[in-house]
């Protein structure tokens, strides 16, 4: 099992949330964290595929779909598979997500864009297609668990109080992209101004304060809050809304696909809510340790 490569983060207090972008993320509260240990990087292709090699681990995604957890759907679209973004052709109505989300079966971790797609090369990329569970799973098979969100935001900010941005106020200090983020017209328009259309091999920007990389932008990233505190996200960039009987947890830091004409939210105060059933293309996770 892996100890990767992990930092050390100071306990203390900080001003956790904002009041400057969407409501959910208030109000502005100042919260204590104890020191704990988390992942220089999310956790990668090449990582997640030692722990399905050594466990036998089959994914949320993989598995058959039961026909009672999902009374409403035709039996012939019960089939394993999870979400997967398509760009538009050219502007759309950014209030229905299926301009842009699509279900496709047989999309898994290994093929994250469909089955014509694999991550042969993008062993250094963050995993993706990851329901909560596999993230919990995996986690265990490390030693480790998945952040708080508080943990995770105060990891994020890096010791900054209350910047905007893991890094700073400026989101392109001269000119350099400093995160994996969508750069023009959201969902059409990517001017790919950073380099990248999709995932970027994790490290490929620069650390925050305390040396993480890719806290913000590339994928969003699992914690273990459930989203039972603050207002429901005004828009669901991260696929459709969850039924209500289906648990939801926090997610943090934003994606490849946020966007400032959409989903503004890579930054350290913004969370996302999404139901643990879900398997996307642009959420992932990284781990902590506590204690010790």
């Amino acid at each position: 099992m892996p100890d990767g490569d992990m930092v050390e983060v100071p306990g203390g207090e900080f001003l956790m949330g904002s009041t400057d972008f969407y409501p959910e993320e208030g109000p502005v509260r100042r919260v204590a964290v104890e020191g704990f240990r988390i992942d220089r990087n999310p956790v990668t292709v090449r990582e997640f595929r030692r722990f399905v090699k050594e466990t036998g681990y089959v994914t949320v995604a993989e598995r058959p779909l039961d026909p009672d957890d999902y009374p409403d759907a035709e039996p012939d679209a019960l089939v394993p598979g999870a979400l997967v973004f398509q760009p538009a052709r050219g502007p759309v109505d950014l209030r229905d997500y299926r301009n842009w989300w699509n279900y496709i079966p047989g999309t898994t971790w290994q093929r994250p864009e469909g089955p014509a797609s694999d991550t042969y090369t993008r062993g250094r990329h963050p995993v993706t297609q990851i329901a909560y569970e596999d993230a919990e799973a995996y986690a265990a098979w490390a030693g480790k668990a998945l952040p708080t969100e508080a943990e995770w935001e105060y990891a994020a900010r890096g010791g900054l109080a209350g910047a905007v941005f893991a890094w700073g106020d400026e989101f392109a200090p001269g000119g350099q992209p400093m995160a994996n983020t969508w750069h023009g017209e959201f969902p059409w328009q990517n001017l790919m101004k950073d380099g990248y259309a999709g995932t970027s091999p994790v490290g490929a920007f620069p650390p925050n304060g305390y040396g993480l990389h890719d806290m913000t932008g590339n994928v969003w990233e699992w914690t273990c809050d459930a989203a039972t505190n603050g207002h429901a996200p005004e828009s669901p960039c991260c696929g459709p809304p969850a039924e209500e009987r289906i648990p939801r947890r926090v997610i943090k830091g934003g994606s490849h696909l946020c966007a400032p004409n959409y989903c503004m939210r890579y930054r350290p105060a913004a969370r996302q809510f999404e139901a643990v059933d879900t398997s996307t293309g642009h959420i992932g996770f990284r781990c902590v340790v506590r204690g010790g």
